[in-house]
């Protein structure tokens, strides 16, 4: 009998390892589950053996699925390099690196990131989500995006990122990058109030660490504070502090959102790490160019200007 192996299976089976199970490799490969199932079936059928099998909720491969997960990724790689030889690229979904991020100075970052990737990999188109971290860190795990930027630090390890069954999204790949620095802002009509009366805070809903971030810090200077507006977005914040609703924590980088007032009378509070994140499997250049990009633009950023007493 014939025996032959195809190169969308062996793709299958190696997003089934990176992308941590069925699921999530469909998605990645933007095909339906059926498909991918079908794919290593069809590995198996080839070869005559069982390559991954049930373990409790999920899966997990086999001394003969580890063999030829290992084959596979040469293969591949020999097949992707001589596709790019010839000016080709292989999947089309190859060519987009899908960066996940918040909106904490989105606005500020993205736009430089995108030219600074858009130089250093002139190959790809550079694609953008806009969510909440926690979004963002079951996107990444489910391979919807190839690389998440994350407030705190890389060194949290991939717990962070939550369980898999068959490997975890992200891990010891992921890089800090630098820092947030965070203002006070305020309505330029705001006044604080009397001395012994809480302070009101605008803030993201929780979980969030600038949030966090903002309560802790007037909390260790005994600055006494409570909760006067909640948003799930950056929007809404800008929104309740520019009506005056209280003061709000925010990552601007320098650039003073319209209609609002940088404060000094406030603690300061010190800066978030922002790490970069990848997804399983994805290739070290693209995580060493974007995380080279953002340490450079984080470097150069203007801290914010002095502000306004009330």
């Amino acid at each position: 009998m014939s025996r032959y192996l195809d190169i969308a299976p062996l793709r299958s089976l190696v997003a089934v390892a990176d992308c941590g199970g069925f699921q999530r490799a469909a998605t990645s490969l933007h095909l339906s589950q059926g498909a991918v199932s079908q794919h290593v079936r069809r590995l198996e059928t080839a070869l005559g053996r069982t390559l991954v099998e049930r373990d409790g909720r999920g899966s997990r491969f086999t001394g003969d699925g580890e063999t030829l997960l290992s084959h596979a990724r040469r293969i591949l790689a020999v097949h992707d390099e001589t596709l790019h030889a010839f000016g080709l690229f292989g999947l089309d979904s190859e060519r987009n690196l899908v960066i996940g991020s918040t909106e904490h100075a989105a606005a500020q970052l993205l736009p430089d990131l995108t030219a600074a990737l858009t130089a250093t990999f002139p190959d790809r188109r550079i694609r953008f989500r806009i969510d909440r971290g926690a979004q963002l860190r079951t996107a990444l795990q489910d391979g919807k995006i190839d690389l998440a930027l994350l407030l705190g630090p890389a060194a949290l390890g991939p717990a962070a990122l939550g369980p898999a069954s068959l490997g975890s999204a992200g891990g010891t790949d992921a890089r800090t990058v630098g820092e947030l620095h965070l203002t006070w802002y305020s309505a330029p009509e705001w006044t604080s109030p009397a001395p012994g009366e809480p302070i009101p805070l605008v803030v993201f809903d929780a979980p969030c660490a600038i949030r966090s971030r903002a309560i802790e810090t007037l909390a260790s200077h005994d600055v006494p504070t409570e909760v006067g507006a909640e948003a799930a977005h950056l929007a809404g914040v800008q929104a309740a502090v520019r009506a005056g609703l209280g003061v709000g924590l925010m990552a601007t980088l320098g650039q003073r959102p319209e209609g609002l007032t940088a404060r000094d009378d406030l603690p300061k509070p010190s800066p978030l790490e922002l790490s970069v994140w990848p997804r399983r499997g994805l290739a070290t250049d693209l995580v060493d160019g974007a995380a080279a990009a953002l340490t450079g633009i984080l470097a150069g950023a203007v801290h914010p200007e002095p502000g306004t007493r009330g």
